[in-house]
This record gives C-alpha cells, structure tokens and sequence, in this order.
C-alpha cells in the first residue's frame, strides 16, 4: 500500500473523546457518551467503517474540538472528511441548507439519522426541563422531516 495508511477505528474513538473530553451534552452528561450511542446506531443500522468514523467526529469541527484543518490533514477516507463536514452546521446557517447538505453528501444521511435518534431518545429528554425538552422535541422533528426520516430510528429511505 502506498501512502499513509488511514486511521484505524479504535483510533478514531480514542481521538474524539479526548477531543471532546471535559465537554457534556444537555443533561450534563460526558459528550463521549453521545458519541459512542452515534457510532453504536450508525453501526447497527449497516453503516461502513468511513461512516463509523464520521459518526465519532460528527461534532466535532461544530463544537470546535477539532479543526476544519486538522480534519482536512488527517489520515481519513475523502468520504469520512465530507460526511464530518457535512455534518457541521455552520453559524447563522439555516436548517434547510443544513440538511439540504446532508442529503447530497454520501452517507451522511445514515450518521445524522443516528446522531438525531439519540439527541431524541425518549430517556435523554426526560431529564431536561419542559421546554427545553419541548424544544429540543420540535427541533428534531423538523429536521427529521426535511431529511425525509419520519421517525426516531426510523429506516434510511
């Protein structure tokens, strides 16, 4: 094989929770949780290693855990690089362009039907106030909708 081999998994895993490491989701849980259950469902729905990958770095350019940059010299498939970049809302970004970009990225659609089937897990919300809840609720739902996914863990069309 010519060239630097890619990054392997395990190695992936071990870089985004270092990355995100001291962060936490809404509920005030370690973020490297919500990772984990995203490459976990991109996994069990069928998903490729390339899209595994981009499951464990889908926040993390967003989040500023990574750089842009960095994620354009890692040693990552071309197609791990576009998922994670699609997967980036950008600020002031509107939500029609965003999932307008994740259709049109190969594989991505399957990494955000995972990231949006945990963000909406009946069991994470709970333990948020209501409207926060309430919110986060109709935001998914939106999302969902435009990207053509009718349900939590509904099936890719």
């Amino acid at each position: 094989m010519t060239g630097t081999p890619y990054l392997g998994l395990a190695e992936i895993e071990a870089l985004a929770v270092a990355a995100h490491a001291g962060q936490t989701d809404k509920a005030g849980r370690p973020y490297a949780e919500h990772l984990r259950a995203v490459a976990e469902g991109v996994r069990t729905r069928g998903g490729s290693e390339a899209q595994i990958a981009a499951a464990w770095l889908h926040d993390s350019v967003e989040d500023d855990a990574l750089t842009e940059a960095w994620l354009t010299a890692a040693a990552l498939p071309a197609e791990t690089k576009a998922m994670v970049l699609a997967l980036t809302k950008r600020p002031g970004e509107g939500t029609e362009d965003y999932t307008r970009r994740i259709l049109a990225t190969p594989g991505a659609l399957l990494v955000k039907e995972s990231d949006l089937a945990h963000n909406a897990d009946p069991a994470r919300l709970a333990v948020l106030d209501a409207p926060t809840r309430e919110r986060l609720t109709a935001k998914y739902a939106r999302v969902r909708a435009l990207l053509g996914l009718t349900e939590p863990g509904a099936p890719t069309p």
